[in-house]
């Protein structure tokens, strides 16, 4: 397993209030790691990427993921936000990379959005 891989693990999917995970590099929009299970399409990836190059757009229209319709909440430079119904997406972009989480009814969007703003500013410390 690779360090980006072990930092999803211990510091989202263990929290047990983010549902799946993943690291996209924000430059080659690939895919760099993901919790199990947890696919991400490759014309999703690039969308990610565009949204935060056009997040008046993304606070007006939301973001759609996986057959779901996402109301955004917040949107800047460097956080994404965003709801639908019980579910949640939150995205996180730090220089080189872009986190992107979920989470479920079960759990509490506050500790998700904590813990991958947290994860973001670990990569910003180092340069990543």
């Amino acid at each position: 397993m690779n360090q980006l891989q072990n930092l999803l693990n211990e510091c989202l999917i263990e929290t047990k209030h983010v549902e799946n995970a993943a690291v996209i590099n924000y430059k080659c929009s690939t895919v760099v790691a993901a919790s199990t299970r947890f696919n991400i399409q490759p014309q999703q990836v690039q969308k990610f990427a565009e949204a935060f190059k056009q997040t008046k757009s993304i606070r007006e229209e939301g973001l759609y993921f996986q057959d779901n319709n996402y109301t955004c909440v917040r949107a800047d430079k460097n956080a994404i936000y965003s709801k639908s119904n019980d579910r949640g997406l939150i995205l996180a972009k730090t220089g080189t990379y872009i986190l992107v989480a979920t989470y479920c009814e079960e759990m509490y969007p506050s500790v998700c959005v904590e813990a991958v703003e947290k994860l973001a500013d670990y990569l910003r410390e180092k340069g990543k």
